[in-house]
């Protein structure tokens, strides 16, 4: 005899209903939480790492000793590369310094401009700005972000599944005691056993 489910019976599976929207809702704000938190450190991490940068970056007044001369190609991500100049500039403590530097496209000699360097003079990358900390601190705080919701989301389905097969198997433990009564077998079993007797 085939089995079938009473009405108003069984464990639901399906991810829709009350119990499937709290899910999404509690991975969302995991999600968010971690990607927040990421942010906040990273963002903390940066601001630290360019402050300290900073304090050995000085500016100073450079003079253009040739003209600029202007990278022939593209790099390989198709980025032409900054023009570059002789200069001269004095730091510290009125040393007087020579070198290449990075120009404006086209500069003539004898511009005068400003440039950076470290503690010793040598031309250096400037401490970074705000602006530099945004996109790093958007993409580490969305790469958390979505690894924590597909982290928070494996482990409510495994515990998901789990719960069904609970359910499912105290379901049938109960399906075997009341299936024989909601089909009638056992009143039709005992009408002939009355009969023969």
């Amino acid at each position: 005899m085939s089995r079938h489910e009473p009405p108003g019976r069984g464990p639901t599976t399906s991810g829709s209903g009350p119990g499937g929207r709290a899910a999404l809702i509690l991975v969302l704000a995991i999600a968010l939480i971690c990607g927040a938190v990421a942010g906040a450190i990273l963002w903390d991490t940066g601001a630290r790492a360019d402050r300290a940068l900073a304090a050995h970056r000085h500016q100073v007044q450079a003079v253009t000793t040739g003209p600029a001369e202007d990278p022939p190609i593209a790099s390989r991500q198709g980025v032409r590369p900054p023009s570059i100049a002789p200069a001269v500039w004095t730091y510290p403590d009125n040393v007087r310094r020579s070198g290449t530097v990075q120009v404006p496209p086209r500069t003539p000699q004898g511009r005068t401009l400003t440039i950076w360097v470290d503690d010793r003079g040598t031309p250096a990358r400037p401490p970074g700005t705000t602006a530099d900390l945004v996109p790093a601190t958007l993409t580490g705080g969305i790469a958390v972000a979505g690894a924590a919701a597909a982290a928070s989301a494996g482990a409510l389905a495994l515990v998901r599944r789990r719960s069904a097969a609970r359910r499912f198997a105290a379901w049938e433990r109960e399906w075997e005691q009341v299936e024989p009564l909601w089909s009638g077998r056992l009143r039709r079993g005992g009408g002939q056993g009355s009969g023969d007797g």
